[in-house]
């Protein structure tokens, strides 16, 4: 018995094969779709940072995201400092109409500090899935494959929008399709100042 994963790379490699040079690529997007997009902020900062020393276009993989579709809600997780310097940041994404999720960034005693939003978007998926019809995740973190894995099986369409060189590998399979942000650099990079 096949899955709905072998189903959905059946169709994938069988549509390639037919198609003519120059062909629309297949897509299982449609207009009436309702997207929940979930942005992990963090994840996607630290990436572009450390890849390529750089900052993300959020509103390109916002744009990337809902791709004309109907936008139930987007959420970005953010990390608040004490310095308070992400204020602009946080106001730049509630311009662009993403709601943001605020934790302040925790310090332990020797320096440690922690800000993490997993069980957030996870509790955040599950409780807007019913109103959507896919759910695009905006994170390479596999400690998330098991909410794709759940979303799946309750028959919403997976996406996930990430930087491949840092994206888990099982959490690209497991995704109805993975959108990898390092194959449109000049799209999904913010330019270098020069200083």
């Amino acid at each position: 018995m096949k899955t709905r994963k072998d189903l959905m790379k059946l169709l994938k490699k069988s549509d390639s094969e037919s198609e003519q040079p120059g062909a629309p690529e297949y897509s299982l997007k449609h207009a009436e779709q309702r997207v929940l997009v979930l942005i992990d902020v963090q994840n996607l900062y630290h990436s572009a940072k450390n890849l390529y020393g750089t900052r993300v276009n959020f509103s390109a993989i916002l744009k990337t995201a809902v791709s004309n579709r109907k936008l139930v809600r987007a959420f970005a997780y953010v990390i608040r400092t004490k310095t308070g310097e992400e204020k602009l940041f946080f106001e730049a994404l509630t311009k662009l109409g993403i709601e943001t999720r605020v934790k302040d960034l925790q310090e332990f005693y020797g320096g440690v500090k922690k800000g993490d939003w997993d069980v957030g978007i996870v509790i955040d998926a599950i409780r807007v899935a019913s109103s959507c019809d896919v759910v695009c995740l905006c994170s390479g973190d596999g400690d998330f494959v098991p909410l794709i894995e759940y979303l799946e099986n309750k028959g919403k369409r997976t996406e996930v929008i990430a930087f491949g060189r840092s994206a888990s590998a099982k959490l690209k399979e497991e995704a109805d399709e993975f959108i990898d942000l390092g194959s449109s650099l000049q799209n999904y990079l913010l330019k270098k100042s020069s200083k």
